[in-house]
């Protein structure tokens, strides 16, 4: 269930599920997704939304100055697409294999999907979705996408432990953050259209 509004020309979306905290993202359009709980009342989203101005304002504008920097972007055939899925089916689910190992968790189902604004997630279940335009990522990056979901098996929050066993399988993994936060929105715009 979601809803909508325009405020001062930025378009807010709310989306409600079984989630226990809130969360806001930047959309590759520039729209802004609250993600709350299904009980959540709408004073506390706007209380939310009302907080996070400053950190939405900024972000939104470092996501305008990417997209401007990257004028053009080479859209993608279904073709190209397909063939991102087909490489991704292959390539994924053997680095899941392998660190879900190293991680020492289990997990269900693995979909590769075409989506315009995650990378990954992992449901309450363990069934892990997966971009095929992380194909496009080097190897050690889409190994940070991979690990950070898994780690979600054992925490499923981006509290101080997540982090601290994300980083106890990729010492490095700020570096993939980067990497990301620097060449995602470019890689995404590839998707729209």
């Amino acid at each position: 269930m979601s809803s909508s509004a325009y405020e001062d020309d930025i378009k807010y979306y709310i989306k409600r599920s079984r989630r226990k905290t809130i969360s806001v993202e930047i959309e590759p359009d520039l729209s802004v997704l609250i993600r709350a709980p299904y009980y959540m009342p709408d004073r506390d989203i706007k209380k939310f939304l009302h907080d996070s101005e400053d950190w939405i304002e900024k972000h939104r504008a470092k996501a305008a100055q990417r997209m401007a920097e990257t004028p053009g972007v080479h859209k993608m055939s279904v073709e190209e697409i397909r063939k991102l899925a087909d490489e991704a089916v292959k390539d994924i689910p053997e680095r899941v294999k392998k660190y879900a190992s190293i991680i020492g968790v289990t997990y269900g189902r693995i979909t590769i999907r075409n989506q315009k604004s995650r990378w990954g997630s992992c449901s309450s279940k363990g069934n892990l979705n997966f971009n095929c335009l992380l194909m496009l990522a080097p190897p050690e990056h889409r190994d940070y996408v991979v690990v950070h979901e898994l780690c979600h098996r054992k925490e499923m929050n981006h509290s101080r432990r997540f982090w601290s066993e994300v980083e106890r399988v990729l010492p490095d993994y700020k570096e993939s953050i980067k990497w990301f936060n620097d060449n995602g929105d470019a890689l995404m715009a590839r998707m729209l259209g």
